[in-house]
């Protein structure tokens, strides 16, 4: 079936502004992480639990915005044939959303059981959780380029793809660093599902760079 084509540009307009919209919500989230983090590492207990209650609210708009993206998908149907390509992108992105939470109630059990966790391996943290960040902004900055020519969203795509690789160094040693930090076992093991988990959340915003490239071939 051949739809008009200012009806089809139309409900792509409409599928890319939801799903921005979700991703908006994950960006604030993962904005939050680096935040809660900093209090993590400054001792700032009152700061961490507000940061902890903001991303918990957070989420739930996250829920909200995805499942407006799968309604808006639901009712536009097949006449937009990327609609596969906005739900995985969704889907990606909503998952970081699920691993900032996670990282924050790790991280606020923490603290609230007073465990030592040494000083470097405070300070590499905030450069991972940075450098998470940074990949997740980039991600942002590619959706915002999806209407303005494969080849601009593409470039930034390629940003994702490298700001990825610095996590992935910072994670690796920082990971080793854990094992290695004469921690006792519950704040070890938490820390290192921090970590884990905030190298996942990266994974998926390159993965989703990867769907939008496939979205950039069609809008």
């Amino acid at each position: 079936m051949v739809f008009p084509v200012e009806t089809e540009e139309r409900v792509k307009r409409k599928a890319l502004d939801v799903s921005r919209d979700h991703l908006r919500e994950v960006v604030d989230i993962s904005r939050k992480i680096s935040q809660l983090v900093s209090s993590f590492v400054n001792g700032d207990k009152n700061s961490a639990q507000e940061l902890f209650a903001d991303i918990k609210k957070h989420q739930n708009s996250v829920d909200i915005a995805q499942r407006n993206v799968s309604r808006e998908l639901a009712e536009i149907g097949a006449i937009l044939m990327s609609r596969e390509d906005f739900l995985r992108f969704t889907n990606l992105t909503g998952d970081i959303a699920d691993y900032c939470e996670g990282i924050a109630f790790r991280l606020i059990q923490i603290m609230e059981r007073g465990w030592n966790v040494p000083k470097q391996i405070k300070e590499d943290l905030v450069k991972l959780s940075d450098a998470v960040f940074d990949t997740i902004s980039r991600l942002r900055e590619t959706a915002m380029t999806l209407n303005y020519g494969t080849s601009k969203a593409l470039e930034k795509a390629r940003e994702v793809d490298v700001a990825e690789r610095v996590v992935d160094d910072i994670y690796r040693q920082l990971e080793v660093d854990i094992i290695d930090g004469k921690m006792d076992l519950p704040p070890m093991f938490l820390l290192w599902t921090v970590v884990q988990h905030l190298e996942e959340a990266a994974d998926k915003a390159k993965a989703a760079s990867d769907v939008a490239r496939i979205l950039a071939l069609t809008i």
